[in-house]
């Protein structure tokens, strides 16, 4: 594992991660790191990636944000869940009925999404399956969201449900 060192006052990057797992589309990945910086939450990313880490497309969605980001690189997903305790895994995909609303984020969750054409790999989704959640979509016409607009859906709720109970979700 390769750590980035970014803004060394991060509280919330001791609470929260987004993982993404083996990401195609540079754009998505760069939204998702300025979501990550903008909400001091740690980002890590899963190897094998579709994109260098140095592709202006990638760059270009995170602006000059990118020094404000703490960014943990994974070399395989086995690598990954071997190093986290498993109730802190979070599990999003298209191919489950349970509600991201009906998950009880913490501090220390780890909210992880797949690559965008496929998602989350099968035997994952099967080995985890008490830990898998989706985003309603009432329209079936409709296959999937976009990763980052997931992404924000999903962290938005886990950072409010902290906050709620207690726990400062921004620096102050």
């Amino acid at each position: 594992m390769k750590k980035s060192t970014a803004a060394p006052d991060n509280t919330l990057a001791q609470h929260l991660h987004i993982v993404l797992v083996e990401p195609e589309i540079p754009p998505n990945t760069g939204s998702i790191a300025r979501l990550c910086g903008a909400t001091n939450v740690v980002l890590d990313l899963v190897h094998p990636l579709g994109f260098a880490t140095d592709d202006k497309h990638l760059k270009r969605a995170g602006l000059d944000y990118w020094q404000y980001v703490d960014i943990n690189h994974w070399q395989s997903l086995d690598q990954f869940l071997e190093a986290h305790d498993e109730r802190d895994l979070f599990f999003f995909t298209t191919k489950t009925t349970r509600s991201y609303t009906k998950a009880t984020f913490q501090p220390g969750n780890l909210l992880i999404f797949g690559k965008e054409t496929k998602g989350l790999p099968e035997e994952i989704l099967a080995l985890y399956q008490e830990r898998c959640y989706t985003i309603p979509m009432p329209n079936s016409n409709i296959r999937s969201l976009n990763l980052a607009m997931s992404t924000g859906i999903v962290l938005y709720e886990a950072l409010r449900q902290i906050e709620q109970n207690g726990t400062p979700a921004t620096r102050r």
